[in-house]
């Protein structure tokens, strides 16, 4: 356990004695890791190993259309409509200390032209301004993206991705590391909800679930179990309906596989006509495929959240990137 990271695993103690040497040096970083595994508090424990100057969190997932320029590089006065007055960007804050770039990977073309110069001159010139000011940071940078691929694909910059890519530190997933959920959700009770308990059904339930939202993921579940119940127990009615929705098919698969597990396997179809066959029992028409679950719990939060995507993320116990492209994926209307 090193500051806000809660871990026992082999695996994540590997990572903090990687933590603990890098953080010494001022070498840039690429942690690469599924959304949610913590990238920014790793980001955080790396600079707070040797903790000069601030620590600026700039997240490239967030800055959108003209705008992403005056966020990084600041802007003078009058540059545009609207800048009644000069601004300071996040480039000229990181002077001296570490600017985290989280999810590098949603970076326009445009920009990591600009954001390389910097790197390799350390110094940028503010929208509307006239004279180069320097900065000169530690770099850390995190994405869930494969970058060696968007570098072949045309859509990261090859000199960038090298820049960046000096030191890899890859963050195992929740899945990955299931002796640590335990601890966790001790960790998140002890925050969000003392006096709550978790009753050992549940908590056997929730260190066999996958967590494809990682610690996020668990962070948002037990808030919302202490939300939904004034305690002490929590019990499986208090979990998330994504949760709740994995454990029914998973109890439907098993009882499939104890009454006959061939009918549920694909066999190569006959050649010959095939004989009409008897309706599905009720049972069976009432199990729903994961991903058809996913698209209903995406499109039902999003309604209830009147379109909000942020709001929809954190109900769900996903991360804001993730929510996008599953979005995509499935061809959500909102």
């Amino acid at each position: 356990m090193t500051g806000t990271v809660i871990a026992q695993s082999g695996k994540m103690q590997h990572v903090l004695r990687q933590v603990h040497r890098l953080g010494r040096y001022r070498w840039p970083v690429l942690l690469l890791g599924e959304t949610g595994t913590g990238k920014e508090v790793f980001a955080r424990a790396l600079h707070e190993v040797d903790p000069i100057g601030p620590f600026v969190t700039i997240d490239c997932s967030a800055m959108v259309g003209g705008l992403m320029e005056s966020e990084l590089f600041g802007h003078a006065r009058g540059a545009f409509t609207g800048a009644v007055a000069q601004k300071t960007g996040l480039i000229e804050l990181a002077n001296g200390g570490t600017a985290f770039f989280d999810e590098i990977g949603e970076l326009p073309l445009e920009m990591q032209a600009k954001l390389l110069r910097v790197l390799q001159e350390k110094e940028y010139r503010p929208v509307g301004g006239t004279n180069h000011r320097r900065s000169e940071f530690r770099v850390i940078a995190a994405t869930n993206r494969d970058l060696a691929r968007e570098v072949d694909r045309g859509t990261f910059r090859r000199d960038l991705y090298y820049r960046l890519n000096v030191v890899t530190l890859r963050l195992p997933a929740l899945r990955d590391r299931m002796e640590d959920i335990p601890l966790l959700m001790d960790h998140f009770l002890d925050r969000f909800g003392k006096g709550h308990q978790v009753t050992q059904e549940t908590k056997a339930i929730l260190v066999k679930y996958p967590w494809p939202g990682n610690v996020r993921e668990l962070e948002n579940c037990m808030k919302h179990m202490v939300s939904v119940n004034s305690g002490p127990y929590l019990h499986n009615a208090d979990l998330p309906s994504m949760i709740q929705n994995h454990v029914s098919i998973e109890r439907a698969h098993r009882m499939a596989a104890a009454v006959g597990g061939d009918a549920w396997q694909t066999t190569t179809p006959s050649p010959r006509p095939v004989e009409p066959v008897s309706a599905p029992s009720h049972d069976s028409q009432a199990i729903v495929p994961l991903v058809e679950l996913e698209r209903r719990e995406i499109l039902r939060a999003l309604n209830f959240t009147k379109g909000d995507r942020v709001m929809a993320a954190s109900l769900l116990g996903i991360g804001r990137t993730t929510l996008y492209r599953k979005i995509k994926e499935y061809n959500v209307a909102v």
